[in-house]
């Protein structure tokens, strides 16, 4: 890899680090391929990345970061999952490391603040984004509801006093 390639892949490293919603680091040592393309695959299904990169050039690129103490992990074998979603790329690699032994969470960061494995699973454990939205909206929507309820019934009770009188008088 010539210097252009290293100074190319730095950029796109950097802008991983500075706009995904958490970075995993994990060790993959002792994975098949077949396995790394599962990961792989899992991670897009959740709009994710999966990215392997040599540790200086990662290093490199933390520089400067709020994110720059994740660094200490970047030793041996690393793969880095990245994701927008603040809680996908945790969820997705604490699931695959739970089935996979080979796979191990050594930590990451979540905007600036870093994350030791605990962190990471306990992002891991916190709804996604999709799930808070549904949980506002039905927070939002059942006040709503509950008032149309409550206009609406008058008016059934009104229609149903005028059927029940309506009755009497043709009987």
């Amino acid at each position: 890899m010539d210097r252009a390639q290293k100074e190319k892949v730095v950029e796109e490293l950097g802008q991983i680090f500075a706009s995904s919603g958490v970075v995993v680091v994990a060790h993959y040592e002792g994975m098949t391929v077949a396995q790394m393309q599962t990961l792989r695959a899992q991670m897009r299904a959740v709009g994710g990345s999966v990215r392997v990169a040599k540790n200086k050039l990662a290093k490199i690129a933390l520089e400067g970061l709020p994110c720059a103490s994740i660094g200490t992990y970047l030793t041996g074998m690393t793969v880095l999952a990245y994701s927008e979603d603040p809680v996908a790329a945790a969820k997705v690699t604490d699931a695959y490391a739970k089935g996979n032994d080979k796979f191990k969470i050594l930590g990451g960061a979540m905007g600036s603040a870093a994350l030791d494995p605990a962190g990471v699973k306990a992002v891991a454990q916190m709804p996604s984004r999709e799930e808070l939205i549904a949980q506002i909206v039905s927070c939002i929507g059942a006040p709503a509801s509950n008032i149309a309820g409550a206009i609406g019934a008058p008016a059934s009770n009104i229609a149903g006093i005028l059927t029940t009188i309506e009755e009497r008088l043709a009987a």
